[in-house]
């Protein structure tokens, strides 16, 4: 334990070290500046596409983390410093999402922060050493997803106040396009059979958009940052797939599959493919958006609970 945490400390020590050098060789090179443009940084690149929706083309939006990333427990680089060293604002999840955030936020200074979950009303963890916490992947139902939209447009109207009418004009449209997107989703998952309405996942990670689609949850662990795919986590799922007589199972783009095809496995269920949660994909790939990875998901649950194939 003394040793993880030794070399935790003395990784960041090397990363902030190495980030200084790197920004100093930048800041002295007078053709690296750009057109000043309000500068945001995000933890992740669902937030960063919500952001950038919002933004349009009045500030430029970057994320920390790239397309395909495992966001929990992510190591900053001393690429990432730099990249953040000059934003004007960073905009963060919160609800012990991103738990290396603290830290590489200490090492860039003063610069402001603001936690898009705020005002939500959230669902507590059921279980795990995270149990009572609030559920922290609040994007993925309407009406929080909403609210962050709200944070998203007042942070960059306070920081970069003579933009604030495009900002209230972007937010007003992409909340229509949300509204518009979900609709017809939850009606999808709505016209099933109320009693095969049983969304099985590897994380706990769909809480928001059970709710919000009329579903009963089961996952084989509550957070990525707890302990994932134990025996003990993977017998308890099988037993209750097979108590329910529930006949898919899936898992998350960025975590190990395996746990979740042992359960398809013993209990006789199909193994319904990979849902898109924590991270975008590059521009060419299933989900390049936050409306994108809301369609694709939910389509992969819809086709899975009727028996279709994908």
């Amino acid at each position: 334990m003394l040793h993880t945490i030794f070399r935790y400390r003395f990784n960041w020590q090397l990363t902030v070290l190495a980030a200084t050098a790197i920004y100093t060789l930048v800041a002295l090179d007078p053709n690296a500046a750009e057109a000043k443009k309000l500068k945001v940084v995000t933890t992740f690149t669902v937030i960063a596409d919500m952001a950038a929706n919002v933004a349009g083309s009045a500030a430029k939006v970057v994320s920390i983390t790239k397309p395909g990333a495992e966001i929990h427990g992510y190591e900053p680089t001393p690429g990432d410093l730099v990249r953040a060293s000059d934003a004007d604002l960073i905009l963060w999840n919160g609800m012990n999402l991103e738990l290396w955030f603290k830290q590489f936020l200490a090492n860039l200074g003063k610069i402001p922060s603001v936690t898009l979950s705020e005002g939500i009303d959230p669902i507590p963890i059921a279980s795990g050493s995270y149990q009572g916490k609030p559920n922290p992947h609040a994007w993925m139902g309407l009406d929080s997803a909403l609210i962050y939209i709200k944070n998203i447009e007042k942070a960059l109207s306070k920081y970069d106040p003579n933009n604030a009418a495009v900002y209230t004009a972007n937010a007003d449209r992409y909340k229509q396009q949300l509204r518009d997107t979900i609709g017809p989703l939850r009606a999808s998952i709505q016209a099933i059979p109320k009693n095969r309405r049983w969304l099985v996942t590897c994380e706990g990670a769909f809480s928001y958009l059970a709710r919000d689609f009329g579903m009963k949850e089961l996952y084989l662990w509550p957070m990525n940052a707890d302990a994932v795919g134990t025996p003990q986590q993977v017998r308890s799922v099988i037993d209750k797939v097979r108590a329910h007589k529930i006949s898919v199972v899936f898992c998350e783009s960025t975590v190990n599959t395996a746990p979740a095809k042992q359960v398809a496995r013993e209990t006789g269920a199909r193994y319904g493919g990979a849902l898109y949660v924590d991270s975008l994909s590059g521009p060419k790939g299933k989900v390049p958006t936050y409306l994108e990875l809301l369609k694709v998901t939910s389509r992969i649950i819809a086709d899975g609970l009727t028996a279709k194939t994908n």
